[in-house]
């Protein structure tokens, strides 16, 4: 009696807990039509809360939708369909009383969209032959509609053929959603967001005419290896940071990344440690701390970071900058083009009379928009930015050889040469292949131009390409997904990212067998050496900026410890005598100076001790919060029991000053990461 009493409460619990979710929730249907009641079918519609897409849907043959398993709460519809104006639609669920609602799309007149796709045709032809006066300073506005009124909140644009759309809400605030071309169809993003701070979006993807092609390297991730076998770990210095952006854009449309795509010495690298000063004279200083391993105790891990001495900018170097911009028609969302504007804005307003900056563009063809002017011509600079729009094929490699030959053109002797690529890497004209490029830009980096990549974009964004162009061209590369990222990246960091102070920096780490069983360095995949590159001067390596920080985490298993390591069985017949040292290892650099070629040594020594966790400094403690992280969505072996949970708190317990409010960010970026493994899990139950 007592068995089947619970068995009755439990479903009465069960029964009243879905009645209670069906009342949260509810279901809302819709129907769909143009102007004239014809039901339109096949339609894309985004159900957008906040700043996510929770749900795409398509209506059926009958123009009828529906919408169900919401939470309650505000939601938006936003929907686009080629030769019709954007609508985006407010709805709050549950609803009260109306269980249905009726949309209509306004089809876009014939002489809109022929007014448009002519002026937008002009407008490309006469930038990429370079007819438009550069020393305009008044770009004068558009002639805007309205397309759409839903209350409170309006998208304005010239129709399909060119889309430069504005988006405001009831507060005023406004921005560029988007440029396109007179051959593409209407395409609106519908995760657009206003950034409070700037007016300008947060990177949230999303191409209606694109399927995604973006293209990552894959990743072999490193293992443990034996000091009696192999003693030496080199790799390559890497300053990049862009997967760090690239992450963040990936989880606010509600996505975790490819495991082997991660590269976790740019999720490490994107934040700046509290490393000491260079000593006077030298160009970096070297830091390392021991300490034991959270998430496996039997283990240690080894904390190496440099910090490359600061640049006063008042006494900087003269630059002679080229923006080499891509204004093909992949570039045509507000992700890409318009927030490359507004990117090199920022950089043109750190310019000084002393500096030179010349804007290259390319698309189906590539021209000179911007002659080579002086840092102090602002208005002029700007101007030239403001009259690009986006459309084309993509001949990224006319577009390189113009910007290098600029560059060359206006050499400074002694100054920072470096052209600045801002594209999504899609290059399908003209001199294409990643072997032709790199070769083209080897070249110029052995006449002292070096190159900084700037991307941008999502859905067929080419990170492997724009990557591999960067380490060829003593570069460095960044992912720009908002306003704050190029602020970061082009103002508060500026020194780093623009002025070279070593170039071709390696490591090389000396592991002493009397106290490391093996050793697996963090990260930094793509980046191997071998041991003998290490003192090659014809060996490329990585370039460190003023006043940059770069950072490398080891795991290490300590000698005398009983943990199996399947890779790690001893010869038979070979035996390597071990000499007593109280070292744990010995830290080896080399580096060139940016206009030397032949590098100089530098040897730090790391003592056997190792802190405990809880007393290890912030800076150790925070870099391997944020690496765990990455192993974590790398998904390896040695991530062991690590978990979101656990790296959040390590992250929460090891914030430090946070003054630029990034490693807050780097906890946000958790909780979403965490919302989104609770919902995969979620759903394959409910599956």
């Amino acid at each position: 009696m007592k068995k089947t009493l619970f068995v009755l409460m439990v479903v009465v619990g069960l029964l009243t807990a879905i009645l209670a979710q069906s009342r949260s929730t509810g279901v809302c249907t819709g129907i769909l039509k143009d102007q004239d009641g014809k039901a339109l079918s096949n339609v894309n519609i985004d159900v957008v809360q906040g700043i996510t897409t929770v749900l795409s849907i398509t209506t059926d043959t009958n123009g009828i939708f529906t919408l169900q398993d919401l939470a309650a709460g505000d939601y938006e519809l936003h929907i686009s369909q080629p030769g019709y104006q954007v609508l985006v639609h407010r709805l709050r669920l549950p609803l009260s009383k109306k269980q249905r609602v009726e949309l209509v799309l306004t089809r876009i007149s014939k002489a809109e969209k022929e007014s448009a796709e002519k002026a937008t045709a002009e407008s490309i032809s006469s930038l990429l032959s370079g007819g438009f006066d550069p020393n305009a300073n008044q770009v004068q506005p558009p002639n805007y509609t309205i397309v759409t009124g839903v209350e409170g909140f309006s998208v304005a644009g010239r129709g399909s053929g060119h889309k430069d759309y504005i988006a405001s809400d009831a507060g005023g605030l406004g921005m560029v959603a988007g440029a396109g071309s007179a051959t593409s169809s209407m395409s609106f993003n519908p995760n657009m967001r206003f950034d409070q701070n700037h007016g300008f979006p947060s990177m949230h993807h999303y191409d209606a005419d694109d399927g995604n092609t973006e293209e990552y390297s894959a990743l072999t991730r490193n293992i443990f290896h034996s000091p009696l076998d192999q003693p030496l770990s080199t790799f390559s210095i890497d300053v990049d940071t862009a997967f760090y952006s690239q992450l963040r854009s990936m989880l606010n449309r509600n996505q975790l990344p490819s495991p082997n795509s991660v590269r976790i010495e740019e999720l490490i690298n994107y934040f700046d440690y509290d490393y000491p000063e260079p000593e006077k004279g030298k160009d970096f200083s070297v830091y390392t701390e021991l300490g034991t391993n959270p998430w496996n105790e039997q283990r240690q891990l080894l904390h190496i970071g440099i910090k490359g001495r600061e640049l006063d900018m008042s006494k900087a170097p003269p630059s002679n900058l080229v923006f080499l911009i891509d204004v093909s028609g992949s570039m045509r969302s507000h992700n890409k083009l318009p927030l490359v504007k507004e990117s090199m804005k920022l950089l043109a307003g750190q310019m000084r009379p002393q500096d030179q900056v010349a804007i290259a563009v390319y698309a189906g063809s590539a021209g000179l928009v911007l002659p080579s002017s002086d840092g102090n011509e602002k208005a002029k600079i700007i101007a030239a930015l403001e009259r690009l729009n986006a459309g084309g094929s993509t001949a990224g490699g006319e577009g390189i050889r113009l910007a290098y030959k600029t560059a060359e053109e206006s050499f400074i002797e002694g100054g920072n040469n470096r052209v600045i690529l801002c594209s999504d890497g899609d290059f399908n004209v003209g001199v294409s292949s990643t072997a032709e490029l790199t070769q083209m830009i080897e070249g110029y980096r052995k006449k002292g131009v070096f190159l900084t990549i700037l991307g941008f974009g999502m859905g067929n964004y080419k990170d492997n390409r724009m990557e591999e162009l960067s380490n060829k061209g003593n570069g460095n590369y960044a992912y720009i997904d908002n306003l704050e990222e190029a602020k970061k990246v082009l103002v508060n960091q500026m020194a780093g990212t623009l002025y070279t102070i070593a170039k071709d920096v390696k490591f090389q780490i000396e592991f002493n067998p009397a106290h490391v069983k093996a050793y697996r360095l963090v990260g930094y995949e793509n980046r191997m050496l071998r041991a003998e590159d290490f003192k090659d001067d014809t060996k490329d390596a990585g370039e460190l900026g003023a006043g940059h920080t770069v950072t490398a985490l080891y795991e290490i298993i300590p000698a005398g410890s009983e943990e199996k390591i399947a890779e790690l069985d001893e010869l038979k017949y070979q035996r390597t005598s071990i000499a007593k040292s109280p070292e744990l290892a010995t830290v080896k650099l080399r580096f060139k100076k940016p206009d030397q070629d032949v590098s100089s040594p530098m040897d730090v020594s790391v003592g056997k001790e190792a802190k405990h966790w809880e007393k290890c400094s912030n800076t150790f403690r925070w870099a391997n919060a944020v690496a765990g992280f990455g192993m974590i969505l790398s998904d390896g072996e040695s991530k062991g029991e690590l978990n979101f949970e656990m790296v959040r708190n390590m992250a929460r317990s090891s914030l430090g000053e946070d003054t630029e409010g990034w490693r807050n960010g780097f906890v946000s970026l958790i909780n979403q990461a965490i919302t989104i493994r609770d919902r995969e899990h979620t759903q394959k139950y409910q599956d």
